[in-house]
């Protein structure tokens, strides 16, 4: 009974009671000064679009869905897409020939990706819509000996579309190719090497090992080099390649309202990049699984609900 008297814990008079501490967040008053200077810039100039009678709202409403503006979207998402489709197939086999242990591989890849990265685009869309201007025709045989198996005009066989889409696509390819070698490069060495061990050859370990790994490494990187092919097909209006900005141009060329249609093309291309956008988020999530902080905070989440079903 003494015993439990004494180790029964003895309660604090009230002056020796420890204080509570209040806790008083901090004021960022220069958020919100800075915050409400940005509204007030952002409120001022759709204010002053909206009541700019230079801008032709009525135009813009007119062409904005017109079927020859809708017909130069649908090109400008053609170009991109062959475009990328031709850029990360061609910039995995540099890729893989960059990293091989045959030099001349190594070589030609890597004078490829010099010579295409190091001449601008815009030369190359201009040297590629001229190539008639090089070669007046071209054919298919065997050379020195004079057989020749077919044979066309080069002006006729490489129009303003395919000049174009040759120009994006082996452009992209010189980029793409350091994107998919990096994405190789980050993977452990291991790996592979647990493949060769188990029989696989070295192609079927880049191909179901290496470059599935190397996609969360590549994806993010490869969605802003498809943003910026879809923008960069604009440059093709110098060839007149039926994209959307040629369109536009030669609209405003015969009505002279070059800033209606200007801001139809940018809405356009606004509202493109926006759709790429959410595409390369959704990638990013689907190919960063097991990585990252969402991962974490999924993990998170589902330990907190499973605490709350027990408890």
């Amino acid at each position: 009974m003494d015993g439990a008297a004494l180790s029964a814990p003895v309660a604090p008079e009230p002056s020796e009671r420890p204080q509570l501490i209040k806790a008083i967040p901090v004021r960022h008053w220069g958020r919100w000064v800075s915050a409400a200077v940005l509204l007030f810039l952002a409120f001022a100039l759709a204010w002053s679009l909206a009541h700019n009678p230079n801008v032709g709202w009525s135009t813009i409403g007119q062409y904005l869905f017109k079927p020859l503006t809708l017909r130069g979207v649908l090109v400008t998402i053609e170009m991109t897409i062959i475009a990328m489709v031709i850029g990360i197939v061609g910039g995995t086999l540099v890729a893989v020939m960059r990293l091989s242990e045959n030099p001349v591989l190594r070589t030609v890849a890597w004078i490829y990706i010099w010579l295409f990265r190091g001449v601008p685009l815009l030369v190359q869309i201009i040297f590629w819509g001229f190539l008639g201007a090089l070669y007046p025709s071209l054919f298919v045989g065997i050379p020195f000996v004079g057989l020749v198996f077919a044979h066309g005009n080069t002006s006729a066989l490489i129009g303003a579309f395919t000049a174009a889409i040759l120009a994006l696509g082996l452009n992209e390819v010189a980029y793409a190719s350091e994107l998919v070698r990096a994405g190789i490069i980050s993977v452990d060495k291991g790996q592979q090497e647990a493949a060769l061990s188990l029989g696989m050859s070295g192609g079927l370990t880049m191909r179901l090992v290496v470059l599935p790994q190397a996609m969360r490494v590549v994806t993010p990187p490869m969605g802003n080099e498809t943003i910026t092919m879809l923008k960069m097909t604009s440059l093709v209006s110098v060839i007149s390649g039926r994209d959307l900005l040629t369109v536009v141009q030669q609209v405003y060329s015969q009505n002279f309202k070059q800033i209606p249609l200007l801001i139809v093309a940018s809405i356009w291309y606004l509202a493109l990049t926006t759709v790429l956008t959410i595409g390369q988020h959704y990638l990013e999530k689907r190919f960063g699984r097991g990585f990252g902080q969402a991962d974490t905070g999924s993990a998170e989440r589902k330990a907190l609900k499973r605490e709350t079903r027990n408890g």
